[in-house]
């Protein structure tokens, strides 16, 4: 399967390009970025045949047969809807849009064309995520009463940029992790979020957008979430801890782009340590991906499960903004 990457970003460059190159046949024909030099220059860097600042000139390429989207927020719905409607099936980076009316958009008109479309969420792909979700699915916990999720970390200098200081380009610490936090908490309880509560604050990076948030979510088994993500916090490290009935199951460092982290699970039996696939995240990802392509599975993260975290993070906002409880407004998503 031949690709074109849409953003020529650090995520692309750093896990995606070796996550495709690592299935067979897998391979990044073209890359497309807004400034004709940093495309040569990244094609260059990375062995990519092709590059240019015009996107229909890769989509017209007719040996392309998916597409990968790392751009700025705001770009995600056109880029994306350009592909589908060039045939091509898409993995998409989080947030799918800045709106739920542009997610909607564009998992309706996939499903039209006949054409997978997928969310990068990567974290439901990581060995410890998915042992967790087992854990919990096979009763080791009793009914889940609370999740905790720490997504505080310290945003490196390379990242910054748009994320600390363009709100039209989707920036913030909600588009960029309360997005990724909503997932998780989704994948691991398998319900989705009712309301939400929520307090934002800059505390430091933030320019004209949130660095800080803080928000507790309730679900419709009556469990709790409470949910801390920032982008100012160095030596917090990141984690998780669900709390049920019958167990509690301690998770740190795992919410990360690598497979590392430790699990603790204790309950009356005692205190037992987790094992867990170390595979990567990246090429766990495509792997479900080129699955999907063929018919053969589903994605790890559908366009529907990319529209819930996104409404979910919408409705963060809307609370921390307001000061009121509010409602998470999915639509008609599927």
């Amino acid at each position: 399967m031949n690709w074109t990457f849409v953003g020529a970003s650090t995520i692309a460059s750093q896990h995606m390009i070796g996550a495709v190159r690592a299935q067979a046949g897998g391979e990044v024909t073209w890359v497309v970025s807004g400034a004709a030099e940093r495309a040569q220059r990244w094609a260059s860097d990375h062995g990519i045949a092709k590059a240019t600042q015009d996107l229909s000139q890769a989509l017209a390429d007719p040996e392309v047969a998916a597409v990968y989207i790392s751009s700025t927020n705001e770009k995600h719905h056109a880029q994306t809807m350009a592909a589908i409607a060039a045939g091509k099936h898409v993995l998409c980076e989080k947030p799918l849009g800045l709106t739920l009316a542009e997610a909607d958009e564009m998992v309706a008109a996939a499903r039209d064309a006949g054409v997978v479309f997928a969310t990068n969420h990567h974290l439901r792909c990581s060995g410890s995520h998915r042992a967790m979700r087992a854990l919990i699915a096979e009763g080791a916990v009793g009914r889940v009463l609370s999740l905790r999720i720490h997504h505080a970390v310290h945003l490196p200098e390379n990242l910054q940029g748009w994320r600390i200081n363009d709100a039209s380009a989707g920036g913030g610490v909600i588009p960029d992790i309360t997005v990724h936090d909503a997932d998780v908490a989704r994948f691991l309880l398998e319900e989705d979020p009712v309301d939400v509560v929520a307090q934002l604050a800059s505390s430091g990076m933030g320019q004209g957008v949130e660095d800080s948030c803080m928000s507790v979510w309730t679900m419709p088994s009556g469990a709790m979430v409470m949910s801390h993500e920032s982008f100012t916090h160095p030596f917090a490290g990141s984690g998780l801890e669900i709390h049920g009935t019958e167990g509690s199951i301690f998770a740190r460092d795992v919410m990360t782009q690598m497979p590392v982290g430790q699990i603790t699970l204790r309950s009356a039996s005692g205190v037992r340590e987790i094992s867990y696939s170390d595979h990567s995240l990246y090429v766990q990802g495509v792997a479900d991906f080129y699955a999907a392509v063929a018919g053969t599975g589903t994605p790890a993260a559908s366009g529907p499960d990319g529209i819930k975290s996104l409404a979910v993070a919408l409705a963060v906002r809307e609370a921390a903004q307001s000061g009121r409880k509010v409602t998470v407004a999915y639509g008609d998503v599927a």
